[in-house]
């Protein structure tokens, strides 16, 4: 299992390194490989869910995947406290230093946009461009996305902890999803995990207009951050928004492959990845600026 300290702490990183990749030529400039980490998002969460979906398909475009695990979640460290969005961010560049990468293009799902977002706005140096997936983080009111979320949190921390849902399952077999609700009943019952949540400042439209790299916001029409989407279409400068037709929170497990479709051609414009054969020729279909 791949290790990296940052921070103190320990975390569980994957690296896929691009299909093809040329090796520097001799006596000539190093050849400039385009690095797209993957930020991951809350609680039953792992670096896998972007594993078995986008990495994979990104590293053959041309770029090296980074995935990592978040503080506390899948196989890296569990702290006792430390779960904000600035721990988040600092945490991101602290594994960046250490792996040797400068400058890069972000893509987060669910409260992985709450890091990513946070993290442009911090170091506009470091990040390149974002696609942000059925992101939380953007809202106009305090509290606008983080009362819920704290709601159905609080609730499954109840169920975690006196249901005993991990040895349920465990005990008929489900070793997987075990493992998963150990994790989480862990997380919600054992750290500071809810209260740093419930510390959040949104992302304002003010900071959101200060944003100056790229970034594609990809949601569902069902979403309940949907609203989310429409304010990072209004108030960022350089921002295309791709609603995708049906479907809820759930887009990166279930529209895999649309999400490719709009996002590979999107890489390959502000990455420089290759361009998709199949979508070299015509504009994915839904997306807007």
């Amino acid at each position: 299992m791949p290790e990296v300290t940052a921070r103190g702490t320990r975390f569980h990183v994957q690296t896929m390194e691009p299909a093809g990749a040329a090796a520097d030529p001799p006596g000539g400039a190093p050849v400039v490989v385009p690095v797209v980490v993957f930020v991951h998002g809350l609680v039953v969460d792992d670096l896998s869910s972007f594993y078995y979906t986008l990495a994979g398909p990104v590293a053959a475009a041309g770029a090296r995947a980074v995935l990592y695990d978040l503080r506390g979640h899948g196989r890296s460290q569990r702290t006792a406290t430390g779960y904000g969005a600035a721990e988040a961010v600092a945490d991101l560049f602290a594994l960046l230093d250490v792996l040797g990468e400068r400058r890069v293009h972000l893509v987060a799902n669910s409260f992985g946009g709450v890091v990513a977002l946070n993290a442009a706005l911090a170091r506009p140096d470091r990040i390149a461009g974002l696609v942000l997936i059925e992101a939380y983080g953007p809202a106009e009111r305090s509290g606008e996305w983080t009362e819920a979320l704290l709601n159905t949190l609080g609730k499954s921390g109840l169920v975690l902890e006196y249901e005993r849902l991990a040895d349920q399952l465990l005990a008929i077999g489900w070793r997987r999803g075990g493992r998963k609700a150990a994790t989480a009943d862990a997380l919600i019952n054992g750290t500071s995990l809810l209260a740093d949540l419930a510390a959040l400042d949104p992302v304002p439209p003010a900071a959101l207009a200060s944003l100056p790299c790229p970034v594609l916001a990809i949601y569902g029409e069902h979403s309940d951050v949907a609203e989310a989407g429409a304010l990072l279409a209004r108030t960022v400068p350089d921002c295309t928004l791709h609603v995708m037709a049906g479907h809820a929170h759930t887009v990166l497990r279930e529209g895999t492959a649309e999400l490719l479709e709009v996002m590979l051609p999107w890489l390959a414009h502000h990455a420089g990845t290759a361009v998709p054969v199949a979508t070299a020729t015509a504009a994915p279909s839904g997306v807007r600026s």
